[in-house]
């Protein structure tokens, strides 16, 4: 792969085509990257977006997307089931092929400012770009979620990085929300759907798994819903580090916890893209040693088999898997 810059923004709708089409036109009109990806939610009232591409075209279109989003969603009326804090939620840069991280960081903090000072949206920096530990994770800056932030804003530990530094131009802000943006590592999205409606359940094993209050697997935030889109519970996931918590691991977690309650997994969702090697290494579990003798293209198709990637919506390979669609786009 060649080094490339990825950006992974989340915005807060999910239902208006027009919306989520406008932002879509935002980003491919830059030219020097490509739009890999879009996975809207209806229930969550969200929409991920996936490109990739040369680093300094990557932060335009993103540039580009969030002021389109803070143009044409509102979040005094956004409802969803997701956690979020603005219009452009969250806007991660992710270097891929040996890309420098220093350059993710640069172009992090340069798109952060610009954003802040051409939009008047305030901006916290998270993950590898952010200033002080205790706005490393999303979850510590998006929590009170966006009906909070007025009054987190006006906590002096709070302020944004960059953009209105208080809330007394309240008008415009409440309007946009705020956005977090930084450079992290590839991240895996992984939505567990369970056979039942209870979200209290869902939200039981999400305890259990996550790393914080001393769960289970390292490297994992979870919470659980429920999910309209599938008509059942989710356990929903970030896979910070998939080479320390993989799908496999999560996946066979979630079906022994859930067991307790007399739960099944029915199937997983990838929101966005997921790393080959995620497929691969579920696949070889499913296999043992008859691996040996299966083609690589195989090995992926028992793992989507084992992790039931197409158990509650398609799962094409050539869509979902990274290093497929950035090949299909020239980009590998």
């Amino acid at each position: 792969m060649k080094p490339l810059l990825e950006c992974v923004p989340n915005f807060s709708e999910g239902n208006d085509l027009n919306v989520i089409d406008r932002i879509r036109e935002a980003i491919v009109a830059v030219p020097g990257q490509k739009l890999l990806h879009i996975d809207p939610s209806p229930s969550a009232n969200r929409t991920v977006f996936t490109f990739a591409g040369q680093p300094e075209a990557v932060a335009e279109a993103a540039f580009r997307a969030i002021e389109t989003a803070g143009r044409l969603i509102d979040m005094r009326r956004q409802q969803g089931a997701h956690p979020r804090i603005g219009a452009t939620d969250v806007c991660p840069l992710i270097p891929l092929g040996g890309l420098e991280t220093a350059v993710a960081l640069s172009l992090a903090e340069q798109l952060g400012q610009r954003v802040g000072d051409e939009l008047d949206i305030p901006v916290y920096l998270y993950e590898q770009s952010a200033k002080t530990d205790y706005r490393r994770a999303l979850p510590d800056i998006r929590k009170g979620g966006y009906e909070g932030l007025q009054a987190k804003m006006k906590q002096a530990e709070w302020q944004p990085d960059y953009g209105p530094s208080t809330p007394q131009g309240w008008g415009q802000i409440s309007r946009t929300g705020a956005t977090v943006i930084g450079a992290r590592n590839v991240l895996v999205a992984f939505n567990i759907s369970l056979d039942t409606r209870d979200a209290g359940i869902a939200a039981d094993i999400a305890r259990q798994m996550r790393s914080r209050n001393k769960g289970l697997l390292p490297m994992l935030r979870a919470i659980g819903w429920y999910m309209a889109d599938f008509d059942c519970a989710q356990v929903s996931m970030n896979l910070l580090d998939y080479r320390i918590t993989s799908p496999l691991t999560v996946w066979d977690t979630c079906k022994a916890l859930a067991a307790a309650y007399g739960v099944v997994p029915t199937g997983c969702e990838v929101v966005g893209l997921i790393p080959e090697a995620c497929v691969l290494e579920a696949g070889a579990a499913a296999l043992g040693k008859a691996i040996a003798e299966t083609s690589r293209e195989q090995v992926v198709a028992a793992g989507i088999g084992y992790l039931k990637l197409d158990g509650v919506k398609p799962f094409a390979p050539r869509e979902k898997i990274l290093e497929y669609v950035l090949e299909g786009v020239g980009l590998f």
